[in-house]
């Protein structure tokens, strides 16, 4: 009874978004949309996949970037409708589906093998 009524009011409301398939240790750049007061723009964000997690259309995934030597993780409903678009910049090859030990990695030992 309550998975049907989940399973409804997902596919009311929730809009699919189509993109391309990606897994942990892909090095992807994210498109969102930012409001700033009345102001639109479309920021990117490129790192690399954490873990995904969730089922259907409640997906979501964690990505992480070094920026000026601080690690940056933000996390990702994948049917947000704010993403505008998703582009794989490298495949990796990881034999875990959640790599937090890339965390306390730095310098060359956090690259992933492609």
């Amino acid at each position: 009874m309550l998975q049907n009524l989940i399973k409804y009011t997902e596919e009311k409301f929730i809009s699919k978004n189509d993109f391309p398939p990606f897994y942990s240790g892909d090095t992807i750049t994210v498109f969102f949309e930012i409001k700033e007061g009345e102001k639109k723009r479309i920021q990117s964000f490129k790192g690399v996949i954490i873990k995904k997690q969730g089922k259907g259309l409640t997906k979501s995934f964690t990505i992480r970037k070094i920026s000026s030597g601080i690690g940056i993780e933000r996390i990702f409903l994948l049917n947000q409708p704010n993403i505008h678009k998703i582009e794989i910049n490298k495949k990796g090859k990881v034999r875990r589906s959640r790599i937090y030990y890339f965390r306390s990695l730095k310098g060359k030992k956090a690259r992933v093998k492609s």
